[in-house]
């Protein structure tokens, strides 16, 4: 698998705020924010629930990465889903590091995708509450 995922309860808007938070307490910053649902019916005019990416990422694991790798930025950022189902439950889904940093195939990267797994998987779990 390529992520790992929980489903909460709340607003959407609260949710987005909590995981925010949360990788902020992991030394995340979010550097993009995508809301897909406004795209697709600004584009196409198709309404969907909502659906926002955020791209993720700790300064301080992207710049060792940067420096083992130099094109390890065609990987980054850290994408994490936000995405509400048609029952109004909540998803977020966690891109997993380990999966797609081991396409480098170096291990000093391999050894910075799990210490930034270690960090997300601590976010999903302060989300799950």
């Amino acid at each position: 698998m390529y992520g790992f995922n929980v489903t909460v309860s709340g607003s959407f808007d609260d949710v987005i705020k909590k995981v925010t938070e949360e990788l902020s307490k992991e030394g995340f910053g979010v550097l993009t924010e995508i809301d897909v649902k406004a795209t697709l019916k600004k584009k196409l005019d198709i309404d969907k629930r909502p659906y926002t990416i955020l791209g993720a990422c700790n300064p301080v694991l992207a710049n060792q990465a940067i420096d083992a790798e130099p094109d390890i930025g065609l990987l980054l950022p850290c994408n994490v889903l936000v995405r509400e189902e048609e029952d109004g439950s909540i998803n977020v889904g966690f891109m997993d590091p380990n999966a797609v940093l081991s396409l480098v195939n170096k291990p000093e990267v391999e050894g910075l995708a799990s210490q930034v797994r270690e960090k997300l998987q601590r976010v999903k779990d302060a989300i799950a509450g």
